[in-house]
């Protein structure tokens, strides 16, 4: 816990203010290796900033805004995920300049330089420096289980509507052959890298349960974590905390969803519920779904009939691998 009011003061407020719903349409990226000369800065630092002795960890994510432009978030604990207590953070400017990205305002000063971040926090006097990170889903890669259904690996799409595969990656815009009742499911997607692009034009998809309910997929780094960005159950609830890693890193959902019930004439019984876990951090717990009704855009009506997996196409290449179902139906 910090004790220092003066850090606090300091640094409790790196508030995110350029989300929006604007679509600016500006250049898409897909490979890491090519991409424009914001992105290496792109991404999130940690480390530990000092004052009279006193030391505070300290997480900062960087979005790249298009043009030498970007905004860093910084949260005091950690980053989201890793020690942030969901209270305390605070965005601030920056601009690239001869190399350097500076981020500046009448209270906090930093300079992203030999793959570092600087900190000073200009009224507290603190300062700290903090190392670029990569943080990895630890259920990356996770192999199927015993009596799941593999609906991709990499090699076909044989078992989905509509789907398309290159470079062995899935593509959006396509719904499972095989429908579900109440299953697990794991599912590993990357978003576009879209700098100039904002709010539901940068990276969107989702994925919906039994064709009825999304979870959303959208380049929400930085974000505040509302029910229409990554993560969030579409028009129900946002989740608890913003897990979304940067754009053209590999994330994962881990999902426990169990099926609505129904009775003869369509009358809900037992709602529809969902666990959701976004990069190995529970985000949704047994949350209790809307049974008389689906999210927005859903191709499938609610009922007691099993439905499929659809990976929506929102206009964003966003693509898919390691897609596996435990039916759980017993």
């Amino acid at each position: 816990m910090l004790r220092d009011s003066r850090i606090r003061a300091a640094l409790a407020c790196w508030v995110l203010l350029f989300a929006s719903t604007v679509q600016a349409k500006g250049p898409t990226y897909t490979d890491p290796a090519k991409t424009d000369a914001d992105f290496v800065f792109q991404g999130e630092y940690s480390g530990k900033i000092v004052d009279d002795g006193n030391k505070l960890k300290l997480g900062v994510q960087v979005i790249a805004l298009g043009e030498g432009k970007f905004r860093s978030v910084s949260y005091i604990g950690g980053l989201p995920g890793d020690g942030w207590d969901g209270e305390e953070k605070r965005s601030v400017p920056g601009e690239l300049k001869d190399g350097v990205v500076v981020f500046s305002d009448n209270r906090a000063h930093g300079e992203i330089k030999g793959g570092k971040l600087h900190v000073n926090a200009k009224e507290a006097n603190a300062t700290g420096t903090l190392e670029k990170i990569a943080r990895k889903s630890p259920t990356l890669g996770k192999k199927a289980p015993a009596g799941a259904t593999v609906l991709f690996n990499g090699t076909s799409a044989e078992n989905f509507s509509g789907g398309k595969v290159q470079d062995g990656l899935l593509q959006a815009g396509c719904t499972s052959k095989q429908k579900f009742g109440s299953h697990q499911l794991h599912i590993e997607f990357r978003l576009p890298y879209q700098p100039q692009d904002r709010g539901q034009g940068r990276g969107n998809s989702g994925i919906y349960l039994q064709g009825r309910y999304e979870c959303q997929m959208l380049d929400s780094f930085g974000l505040e974590g509302k029910d229409n960005e990554c993560g969030g159950l579409y028009s129900v609830k946002a989740p608890d905390v913003n897990m979304c890693f940067s754009p053209l890193t590999w994330q994962t959902y881990d999902v426990d969803y169990t099926a609505g019930k129904y009775d003869d004439a369509g009358k809900v019984v037992t709602n529809p519920r969902v666990t959701v876990r976004h990069n190995g951090v529970l985000i949704h717990d047994d949350v209790e779904l809307p049974g008389e009704r689906s999210t927005t855009a859903a191709p499938s009506k609610p009922g007691n009939a099993p439905g499929p997996i659809y990976l929506q196409s929102h206009g964003s290449p966003v693509v898919y691998r390691n897609i596996w179902v435990v039916p759980n139906d017993g």
